[in-house]
């Protein structure tokens, strides 16, 4: 763990891994919901960092946080959100070739894992979630997309998102949701946020095989 100053009321901690930094985001979280976290006015989670910002005390803070427990994020930790997915994705063989499995496994597979929002950016509403491990790491398409439809579920080194909107991207394609990622006129406007575990549900054609 290193933390460094930003500005006069925030810290930054880098983590050794994305791993670290979800299990810190939670712990945070937890010691604010138990009123025993010195007033922080943001946390913000990153792939391998966590932004406090706002801080009333932060050399206080800084001197305290390495000696903290922080345990390992829980498999069962966090709201959880169900996504429908049509695996239909024009992307779809190609991670299969690259897993080494058929295309009907792939939808298996992503649908069995469990994610977490790691972090979220990129786009209103568009969450990097963590879930798969590396084995399953894709690389992102060698030539990006000019337009990704809303609602297309994809898959990009370690990581799972659904695209909030319309967009380029450079991600491969594996599937389509018709949840909105990012309403408005909702309260929340994001159906996810930081620490959300979600699980993927296959809907449509080939969805029990």
């Amino acid at each position: 763990m290193r933390l460094l100053r930003v500005g006069d009321g925030a810290l930054l901690v880098e983590l050794g891994s994305g791993a670290e930094a979800e299990s810190l985001h939670a712990e945070l979280l937890r010691r604010r919901a138990a009123g025993t976290l010195p007033a922080i006015r943001e946390i913000v989670p990153a792939a391998r960092t966590v932004l406090l910002d706002g801080i009333a005390e932060p050399a206080r803070l800084a001197a305290e946080l390495p000696g903290w427990d922080i345990p390992p994020l829980a498999p069962d930790s966090g709201e959880a959100v169900e996504i429908p997915v049509r695996y239909d994705g024009p992307d779809l063989a190609e991670v299969a070739a690259l897993w080494r499995v058929g295309t009907d496994e792939v939808a298996r597979l992503h649908s069995a894992a469990e994610f977490h929002v790691a972090f979220c950016g990129f786009a209103p509403g568009f969450g990097y979630l963590t879930g798969l491990g590396e084995r399953f790491a894709v690389p992102r398409r060698t030539t990006p997309r000019t337009s990704v439809p809303a609602g297309s579920v994809a898959l990009a080194g370690p990581y799972t998102g659904v695209y909030p909107r319309s967009s380029p991207g450079g991600w491969q394609l594996i599937g389509t949701t018709d949840s909105a990622l990012w309403d408005p006129a909702r309260e929340p406007a994001a159906l996810l946020s930081p620490g959300v575990r979600v699980r993927f549900v296959p809907v449509g054609a080939g969805a029990g095989r």
